[in-house]
């Protein structure tokens, strides 16, 4: 989902970007800049989300230990 915000930036900045990324590309730079800053805790959620579910983990377990332990090679859907 996305968001229309106004944003307030220096007259130089706004310039350098401008003449750099191209004025129709501003909004996905800023996003794509930002991101990684402000995004990370949500990363960390997720993932202990994803560990708490049991069954995901015992399917990651087969697919990461499995194969190995028996030098059988594993494809999806087999």
């Amino acid at each position: 989902m996305r968001k229309k915000r106004t944003i307030t930036v220096d007259t130089d900045v706004y310039e350098g970007i401008h003449a750099v990324i191209g004025r129709r590309r501003i909004s996905r730079f800023l996003n794509d800049l930002a991101r990684p800053n402000v995004a990370a805790p949500n990363l960390a959620a997720g993932y202990a989300a994803m560990a708490t579910d049991e069954a995901r983990e015992q399917e990651a377990e087969v697919w990461t230990e499995g194969p190995i332990a028996d030098g059988a090679v594993v494809t999806p859907g087999s």
